[in-house]
């Protein structure tokens, strides 16, 4: 007979994996460490498998850990949805949710629809600025959750999108035919830009960046203009651009993976609302996941 899951013990697993250590998932699932020890060691029976590697004073989850963590995020969340929906009493105050901009374009629309629907009486602050800008103010308590792109560094983030990253022209134009190739790409740091240099540099082809920002409206405004060629995710395609692929003598790119990371030290029931109805908006994991993705944020 299949064993069942206890959804505490699975709340403990999210805590360790988000904080690194046993110590400080203590302090936020309000346990002792021998407590939090003693639940892992039952999941751990409970599943059969070990779930955490030896690393120094870190709590390092294994590969089956890391994979059982995924189901846990998804199982706690669904837990939090399904007593959520019975409950009498309605949803109030205000929620902060960060948000790069050219996300914001794509997705708060939905999103903000879907949840305000179902909690007219919560206030969503959005604030949108870079991914990196985005993880400092979760780490300081400044948000309440942010729909990043995904670094791996960040174990706190729940992978909830992929998408294919293109090099998009404007279709009424032959600006890709330039010769060195004008560029509008976002700053120096930003992994997009990097992974689309790396790669034109490796078919020793000429190009200069004409246009560089943080905001995915001007790097649009450049590509749409017939000024520069720019590289997107696919879902931040415009009408009047056009995607060029190898027949057009642009390289494959990686891929780019979405992500919501949440403010682990203030949990509240608005963040987890508002959390299921961002996963239910964006996710697209149902289908194989793509082999190359880029690690590291790009806005």
């Amino acid at each position: 007979m299949a064993h069942l899951l206890d959804i505490d013990q699975l709340r403990t697993l999210i805590a360790i994996a988000d904080t690194g250590s046993f110590t400080r998932a203590a302090d936020v699932v309000h346990k002792t460490q021998s407590a939090v020890s003693m639940q892992m060691k039952r999941l751990e029976e409970r599943v059969g498998r070990e779930l955490f590697a030896k690393d120094g004073r870190a709590a390092k989850l294994t590969e089956d850990g890391e994979r059982l963590l995924d189901y846990a995020r998804r199982i706690v969340r669904l837990n939090t949805e399904c007593i959520t929906s019975f409950s009498d009493a309605q949803l109030s105050g205000r929620v902060r949710l960060g948000v790069p901009d050219d996300y914001a374009d794509r997705y708060l629309p939905e999103i903000l629809a879907r949840f305000t629907e179902s909690n007219p009486q919560v206030e969503v602050t959005v604030v949108c600025e870079p991914t990196p800008i985005l993880v400092e103010c979760i780490q300081h308590g400044g948000l309440d959750l942010a729909i990043i792109t995904h670094a791996r560094t960040l174990h706190a983030s729940e992978i909830i999108r992929h998408e294919r990253l293109v090099w998009v022209t404007s279709a009424r134009h032959a600006v890709h035919e330039q010769d060195p190739l004008p560029l509008a790409l976002g700053r120096p740091t930003c992994n997009w830009r990097q992974a689309a240099t790396e790669r034109l540099e490796a078919q020793d082809r000429a190009f200069r960046v004409l246009y560089a920002s943080w905001n995915s409206s001007a790097v649009g405004a450049a590509v749409l203009a017939g000024l520069a060629v720019g590289v997107l995710p696919e879902s931040a395609i415009r009408p009047g651009m056009r995607v060029l692929g190898p027949s057009d003598g642009f390289p494959a790119l990686p891929s780019v993976k979405i992500a919501l990371v949440r403010n682990r030290h203030e949990e509240s029931a608005l963040a987890d609302a508002l959390a299921g109805h961002i996963v239910q908006s964006l996710d697209n994991l149902s289908g194989r996941e793509p082999e190359h993705v880029l690690p590291l944020a790009a806005e």
